[in-house]
């Protein structure tokens, strides 16, 4: 333990909406964490505190340019433990981050820390009921009241609690995708592998607009050609065509999603063929058609896997995997969530456990 992490209790004691209400993102705990971080003291003042609003000036950097970086983990119930699922990748991921918005960086272990203690000063908001978990929302915003572009010399760190069901409504039901070749979500050298909310207000208008056909996601296609698969709104994504398991490859405009290396690493223990390569949706809607297209699902933290049961592109729609959940989507869904809620073995050492 390396920050002295101030704590004031909330005075009063939020209610949980029953687990099997709980959707996503919707109910929040009793306490949050903040830090503060100016240019010539660095990051400072670690306190847990009652959740509640912040006071900001009307010039803040971020409400102006966009300044800020976020992230997304679970804390999962498991019988007398509470368990974080590699929550290193999500700290190292923020970093990248916020190297990219010109944030700067916050200490590993800091970052766990606080995770950690917030975590078990509000446990008693960890749902138990399968499929949910407590969401954990860190985030950096930038707060120096000035209009004119520049970076920011005053920071606000905060994470924020959310107990959680289900993301999509479907459940684990397949969902229906629409494959957007009109906008664009980001392109090479911009900003699509950080974490920021610029990339997420850019996928709106399509994401409405695909929503109102009946659609749950838009998947994007790359910038330049419309050609190449990217990744879903809110997931990376996978086909399996033939005895192949394809997903995008890293390249600068999709997210490094963190389900989405847990899933190339299990994939490869079971022996499987994992190609991290450019695939056009052309390739996706010729093999769904002559059946080499076995499977398609999507990898965030929010859903886990959330396998595809029909594409839509111009005028053509595919079913794929008969519109049902494949044996590999639910092989890889109970694998992951028997690790995250301690009833599998955890051979990678994804797991954290927090004392309460």
């Amino acid at each position: 333990m390396t920050l002295e992490i101030s704590i004031t209790k909330s005075g009063k004691q939020g209610v949980m909406p029953p687990e099997d209400k709980l959707g996503f993102g919707q109910a929040f705990t009793d306490h949050m964490f903040i830090m503060d971080y100016q240019k010539d003291k660095g990051w400072y003042d670690p306190r847990i505190v009652p959740y509640g609003p912040f006071t900001l000036d009307p010039a803040t950097i971020m409400l102006h340019y966009g300044q800020a970086t976020f992230e997304g983990l679970k804390a999962f119930h498991a019988g007398d433990r509470i368990i974080l699922f590699r929550p290193q990748a999500n700290i190292d991921r923020m970093n990248r981050s916020n190297d990219r918005l010109c944030i700067p960086r916050l200490d590993e272990a800091d970052h766990l820390q606080a995770i950690t203690e917030l975590v078990a000063a509000d446990s008693r908001w960890v749902p138990k009921s399968a499929g949910t978990a407590l969401y954990i929302r860190p985030t950096v915003i930038a707060t120096e009241p000035f209009l004119g572009v520049h970076v920011s010399d005053r920071y606000i760190f905060f994470i924020i609690l959310s107990p959680v069901g289900a993301y999509y409504k479907e459940g684990f039901a397949p969902v229906k995708i629409l494959v957007e070749d009109e906008f664009i979500r980001a392109a090479i050298g911009g900003l699509g592998e950080a974490k920021t909310p610029a990339n997420y207000a850019a996928s709106l208008l399509a994401a409405q607009r695909a929503a109102a056909k009946g659609f749950t996601q838009v998947l994007w296609l790359d910038g330049n050609e419309r050609k190449w698969i990217e990744e879903v709104g809110t997931s990376n994504i996978f086909f399996l065509i033939g005895d192949e398991l394809v997903t995008s490859p890293l390249t600068g405009t999709i997210l490094p999603g963190v389900t989405r290396d847990s899933v190339i690493q299990l994939a490869r223990d079971w022996g499987m063929k994992v190609s991290e390569r450019r695939l056009s949706i052309g390739e996706v809607m010729d093999a769904a058609q002559s059946g080499e297209l076995k499977e398609s699902f999507g990898t965030g933290t929010a859903a886990v896997i959330s396998a595809v049961g029909s594409l839509a592109f111009k005028e053509k729609t595919v079913t794929i995997g008969g519109g049902k959940v494949g044996p590999l989507a639910q092989k890889l869904y109970d694998t992951i969530t028997g690790i995250q809620y301690g009833k599998l073995d955890d051979p990678h050492g994804w797991t954290v456990v927090i004392e309460t």
